[in-house]
């Protein structure tokens, strides 16, 4: 299998060139990402552990499902296809927002926010994805205040906006 090939972006988010992934990941070159927030009809929020054999972050909780840009994709096409290629779901997806690469806070990647609801049960990528599942918003908060390692960075950053702006 052919190494991903990732479009690396200034901080305004435009593209500079392309490299292949372990280039971007060892310099620390900003690049771009999603993170699909899935909710069920409850607005139980689905949360995934990420799978041992990832190279950053493995057994981290984090995000329902995310996932690189590749080079000369966008963020919604990529919103869709990490939805499909994590969790086996096919559901409409809402933008939220692009969130600025900060360092290794957000692993150094500009951050498109989407989420979608569906009662559809979800087939997790094995590659992926340990274990994964709904839980509601007040739920997730109390497992990040109680150990905040345990998830992603950029999961908490996104998450605590998230919050914010839209929980109950």
């Amino acid at each position: 299998m052919t190494e991903e090939i990732f479009d690396v972006v200034d901080q305004e988010d435009r593209v500079l060139f392309q490299s292949p992934r372990s280039v971007v990941h060892t310099n620390h070159w900003l690049h771009r990402a999603v993170h699909i927030f899935v909710f069920n009809s409850k607005g139980e929020l689905l949360i995934h552990r990420r799978s041992a054999t990832k190279d950053e972050a493995p057994l981290k909780c984090t995000s329902s499902a995310s996932g690189h840009l590749s080079a000369g994709e966008d963020y919604a096409t990529a919103a869709v296809r990490e939805l499909e290629e994590e969790l086996g779901l096919r559901a409409e997806v809402e933008f939220l927002g692009i969130f600025p690469a900060k360092g290794v806070e957000t692993a150094f990647e500009h951050s498109g926010l989407y989420r979608s609801v569906t009662d559809e049960t979800p087939t997790f990528d094995p590659g992926e994805i340990l274990s994964g599942e709904f839980r509601p918003m007040s739920e997730i908060a109390e497992m990040i205040e109680r150990d905040p390692d345990d998830f992603t960075h950029c999961f908490r950053s996104l998450f605590r906006w998230y919050s914010e702006r839209f929980a109950c």
